[in-house]
């Protein structure tokens, strides 16, 4: 596995909500801060009133082998109530790539969040640089690490959607 090939994970819960309503949680830049380990939060820039194509926002994140961290982040797709998705740092060359999709499933909704690390510069590329030898294990490491949050997170969701609906 290489960091060049893009490579990806993706989790997927059903909930018992319609899409509408999972929308709104999906697009809550802060709530994943509630599940994840790493994420901290987030909030919009100053010029944006809401996630649109082109919208920007800083991330927090800490990791305990990393400190603290932030980074700028760009929508490069918003379909409500399908898909949002964002690219760290250089929309063109993104340190990472994160999406959410909802697709409708009966009287419920299929929630996908995925995520494509690279091509752009990071901290893994920091780590692969210092031992290239390893760069497999240091890139299904890092997938791991998201692999957790990002299940805790559609957890988190699901349960919070589900609750809403009733």
């Amino acid at each position: 596995m290489k960091l060049a090939e893009g490579p990806t994970t993706e989790v997927e819960v059903r909930i018992e909500a319609a899409p509408a309503e999972v929308w709104r949680w999906v697009c809550d830049i802060e709530l994943p801060a509630r599940f994840s380990k790493e994420f901290q939060g987030a909030s919009w820039h100053p010029d944006t009133a809401a996630p649109a194509v082109g919208a920007r926002f800083v991330g927090r994140n800490r990791h305990p082998q990393i400190g603290e961290w932030e980074t700028t982040s760009h929508v490069v797709r918003y379909e409500e109530p399908v898909v949002l998705e964002w690219a760290v740092q250089d929309p063109a060359n993104p340190a990472a790539s994160w999406r959410f999709e909802l697709e409708p499933d009966g009287d419920g909704t299929l929630l996908r969040q995925w995520v494509r690390l690279g091509p752009g510069w990071s901290g893994l590329t920091v780590a692969i640089d210092r031992r290239p030898d390893k760069e497999d294990k240091i890139i299904q490491r890092r997938l791991d690490e998201h692999r957790e949050n990002m299940l805790a997170t559609v957890a988190g969701i699901k349960e919070l959607a589900e609750r809403a609906a009733r």
